[in-house]
């Protein structure tokens, strides 16, 4: 007999049942969110859910929401933003193929954040037109100027 009185597989005892572990059909949504490696923890998985950046089949929702093979999860990280159909279900994170195994990103969802990062690519940096730093006898000129100004 194994933990909890149930019992388990030894290869070396003949007459033992192998346990399997069962499949399972839902899965928290916190725990799919950290399994399929959106989130680098389960707890920033919460916080997004109960903030609102996460959403099932267009509904907000909370972390114990069960989440089944066919929905549709939309997630909002920062200024990105997935829509994904559920393919697999996982409990435990495992390596980062096998989460993207998880999932399918709709082909929308992809183009928009392709089109959304080759914005942020040809954007210009904030300041990048101010020029370069001024020297400190330019700094002194600006502010005679400001002073003679307010005068």
């Amino acid at each position: 007999m194994g933990l909890w009185g149930k019992a388990t597989f030894n290869p070396k005892v003949t007459g033992s049942i192998p346990v399997r572990p069962t499949p399972v059909d839902q899965v928290r949504i916190d725990k799919w969110l950290w399994a399929a490696r959106f989130f680098k923890t389960r707890g920033l998985a919460a916080t997004a859910v109960l903030g609102g950046r996460v959403h099932i089949n267009g509904e907000r929702v909370k972390p114990s929401k069960l989440v089944r093979v066919g929905d549709t999860v939309e997630v909002t990280r920062g200024t990105e933003r997935w829509t994904v159909a559920v393919t697999q279900l996982a409990e435990r994170r495992g390596p980062a193929a096998a989460a993207q195994q998880l999932y399918s990103e709709t082909s929308d969802s992809y183009a928009q954040r392709e089109r959304h990062a080759l914005e942020r690519r040809l954007a210009r940096t904030p300041g990048a037109d101010l020029g370069a730093r001024p020297t400190k006898q330019a700094r002194r000129r600006l502010d005679a100027l400001r002073r003679g100004r307010r005068r």
